[in-house]
């Protein structure tokens, strides 16, 4: 199989060894964003939503996913994370409330952390539709997309 590094010699999907790996401070910034309608918005904003602080239970559940991206992504390694955070941001536009997501994870180890900040964004992004979705279903989850990570083999990446 060549250069591809999650097979093995038989061409079936194998974990990567990261043992021989150096080990280094490692963070990834991504982002995403979800779409609402002014109801949804007014609802969160003034705390008024039948399942409770909206963006406060988001936030844990982007925390949580990150934690556990290993069990979501079947070749990701489970990791040590030293810090998640997420940081909200809204975008408001002639009848247009964007919830902007960041998600910042940080670990000190043997492979990067890209996939439990995209896994992080996602499940604030879905924990937001699912409670919300009673008001309105069209709801439109919006790109999610690495911004920035840093350290590793790699090296450093600045989205431009």
């Amino acid at each position: 199989m060549g250069s591809f590094t999650h097979f093995n010699e038989q061409g079936r999907a194998k974990m990567v060894d990261i043992s021989d790996k150096k080990e280094s401070i490692r963070t990834a910034v991504a982002k995403g964003s979800i779409e609402v309608n002014q109801d949804i918005y007014e609802g969160i904003q003034g705390g008024k939503m039948k399942k409770g602080d909206v963006l406060s239970v988001a936030q844990v559940a982007g925390i949580m996913a990150a934690k556990n991206t290993s069990q979501w992504i079947p070749m990701c390694h489970p990791l040590s994370l030293s810090g998640v955070n997420i940081h909200f941001d809204w975008e408001i536009s002639e009848q247009t409330y964007i919830l902007h997501i960041e998600a910042e994870v940080k670990t000190k180890g043997s492979t990067g952390v890209e996939m439990e900040a995209l896994t992080a964004v996602s499940a604030t992004a879905l924990t937001v539709y699912d409670m919300c979705k009673a008001i309105d279903k069209g709801m439109v989850i919006g790109r999610t997309y690495l911004e920035e990570k840093t350290g590793g083999k790699s090296g450093d990446f600045k989205r431009s």
